[in-house]
């Protein structure tokens, strides 16, 4: 009886510091040492803050309107007093650049984000509680990855209209399915191992057990998913943008920038307008998938050092 008294405050013990979410920084303090030895993810980082910095401190960088209209500067290459040269009616593309980088890194990543929020909520408790509830969002998710996503999205843009919420609302929409599928499948194979059945038996709540001690064994394939994603979205806003349906063109975009392209005199004399731009989305989309890369290793518990 005193073995067993001596057992139940342990585990009591145990259980209140679990629920006071005691007892993981050491396992966090070893994953962001691992991460900040990881070169390649310190190198996206200053690369992903740098282009972050530059679009938010646009009118620090630049005296020109994004949108201001000058017919006496046309097709100017770079110069001086046009840093990246200017387009078909006159607009600084430096200015342009760094203005669109707001628009284009929130409909990218914001959607990215939003997405892997909901499918990583929703994915996550379906994939542990099973039953009535995976069963009902697993065919949800199906509806919506049925149909390829750039079809769906050019439908919803054609019944919502054509605004920047509505195509954050519509990528987060039609986004959320692999990566809920994705967390489905990993907490599936989790919830099968020994020490979540042992977590079970210390009584702790399954909210506890599902979001803090399975999901993050999960969390590596989903942040590669979020950098895929990212890198998705931009080109989706691009395409659509290439059809007349994403951003308005009156707004500057990354993607609204890479269709003055299009023209084939354009895309062969007047390398400026679509290099500049094509060099910053190459960057921006590498540095975030070696973030990702970093995360990914850093979280994987089977390669903790």
């Amino acid at each position: 009886m005193a073995v067993n008294k001596r057992l139940n405050k342990k585990f009591d013990k145990i259980k209140a510091m679990e629920e006071a979410g005691k007892g993981g920084g050491k396992t966090m303090n070893r994953s962001l040492r691992k991460l900040l030895k990881n070169k390649l993810a310190l190198l996206g980082m200053v690369i992903f803050v740098i282009i972050i910095l530059a679009s938010l401190l646009a009118p620090l960088l630049t005296s020109y309107d994004p949108l201001g209209v000058n017919m006496e500067s046309v097709l100017q290459p770079p110069s001086a007093e046009h840093i990246l040269g200017t387009d078909k009616i006159g607009r600084d593309i430096f200015s342009r650049v760094l203005y669109g980088g707001r628009i284009s890194i929130l409909v990218g990543l914001g959607s990215a984000l939003g997405a892997a929020a909901i499918g990583v909520i929703l994915g996550a408790y379906a994939g542990y509680k099973g039953g009535v509830i995976d069963r009902t969002i697993l065919r949800i998710s199906e509806i919506f990855m049925s149909f390829p996503q750039i079809v769906l999205v050019l439908l919803l843009v054609t019944i919502l209209g054509q605004s920047l919420r509505n195509l954050l609302i519509i990528f987060i929409a039609t986004g959320w399915g692999s990566v809920y599928r994705m967390t489905r499948a990993r907490m599936l194979s989790i919830r099968e191992e020994e020490y979540v059945q042992a977590l079970k038996a210390f009584g702790l709540s399954d909210v506890i057990v599902c979001y803090k001690h399975m999901l993050p064994n999960a969390i590596g394939p989903i942040l590669v998913n979020i950098t895929l994603s990212t890198a998705m979205f931009i080109l989706e806003e691009a395409s659509l943008s290439f059809l007349g349906l994403g951003v308005p063109l009156e707004i500057a975009t990354w993607g609204n920038i890479l269709n003055a392209a299009q023209d084939q005199t354009v895309l062969l004399r007047n390398w400026w307008i679509w290099l500049p731009v094509g060099i910053v989305i190459s960057l921006f989309v590498m540095s975030v998938n070696f973030m990702g890369d970093g995360l990914r290793d850093s979280a994987d518990p089977t390669q903790q050092g």
